[in-house]
């Protein structure tokens, strides 16, 4: 006999939060329907990732232009009818300018929104998972290592064999399904608010960032530190590079190849000093398209890497 099984709904949201008057704040919302208070959040559209679904729902309900820092964790829970509920969270640093062009108003949604004390939050959800996501974000505060920065790794995308290419390695181009995996992860890339994008000068690897290089209007940059001929005659600067995205401070997007990623993930564990597990590891061995978030925090670099988090191409 065979039991039918019903996938659960997934949807992603944030703890906003910001700082007013020296005091962290973070944002409740107040839904009009559910009449209930909880933390922003919403259901997954097809084709999405889940990042772009946070600062989506965030902006759709709020108002806010977002960035995304550090995850807080998934909470799990089931739906009038039966069907489970994954819902994943983030840490999100507001602005001021955000709050500034916020164009929200009341509407059959969302009722009000309320800046209120971390304190006043975790007692006034009106759910318990909502109260778990704000104690875990409590905890990063206390640590110091709520404010990050992340070093976002990537693979190129699905590319032509190298037995079915006369050219060059170099100039290997990516396939339909590799076009369309570097379209599907443009705006979870872009959720991160990179600053830069950094590629190897292969060609797979510079039409992998281009998607998102156009969502966001950054200029890649192309360098042979992160190329794979580099990196196989020895000559790959990769603890150069790590260092000088540490001593930036600023989310970076670093998009390379699959024999020089063990390495790369290495240098910025070593760097931060970070202990190498098994998280870390499948960080590291990514497919084609997949990519991998290392969370660092801007206040406690001691702290090492906050979190991390690895994503792979829509499969729609």
């Amino acid at each position: 006999m065979t039991v039918a099984t019903t996938l659960p709904v997934l949807a992603a949201g944030a703890v906003c939060w910001r700082v007013v008057d020296g005091r962290v704040r973070v944002l409740l919302v107040h839904r009009t329907q559910h009449r209930d208070v909880s933390l922003p959040k919403g259901k997954l559209d097809p084709g999405e990732t889940l990042p772009q679904t946070a600062v989506r729902e965030i902006l759709e309900e709020t108002g806010l232009k977002v960035s995304l820092g550090a995850p807080l964790g998934d909470i799990g829970y089931t739906l009038p009818g039966g069907r489970d509920k994954k819902v994943s969270y983030w840490a999100a640093e507001v602005s001021d300018q955000a709050v500034a062009e916020s164009t929200f108003k009341a509407n059959d949604e969302i009722a009000a929104l309320e800046w209120v004390s971390l304190a006043k939050a975790q007692k006034k959800v009106s759910y318990a998972h909502d109260t778990e996501i704000l104690n875990t974000f409590a905890a990063r505060l206390d640590a110091g290592t709520a404010r990050t920065f992340a070093i976002i790794t990537l693979r190129h995308a699905k590319t032509v064999p190298g037995e079915m290419w006369d050219g060059p390695d170099a100039s290997r181009p990516l396939l339909p399904r590799g076009t369309q995996q570097a379209a599907s992860i443009a705006a979870g890339l872009a959720a991160y608010g990179p600053r830069r994008i950094f590629a190897s000068t292969a060609a797979r690897c510079v039409a992998t960032v281009g998607p998102v290089a156009h969502t966001t209007g950054i200029r890649i940059k192309q360098t042979e530190s992160l190329s794979q001929d580099a990196y196989e005659l020895g000559e790959a600067p990769l603890h150069e590079v790590v260092d000088k995205r540490l001593h930036r401070q600023q989310t970076v997007i670093l998009c390379t190849h699959g024999p020089v990623l063990p390495d790369l993930v290495d240098e910025i564990a070593h760097a931060t000093s970070t202990p190498i597990t098994s998280v870390l590891r499948r960080a590291a061995m990514l497919s084609p398209g997949e990519y991998s978030v290392l969370h660092i925090a801007i206040d406690n670099p001691s702290a090492g890497i906050v979190a991390i988090e690895t994503h792979s191409p829509s499969a729609g």
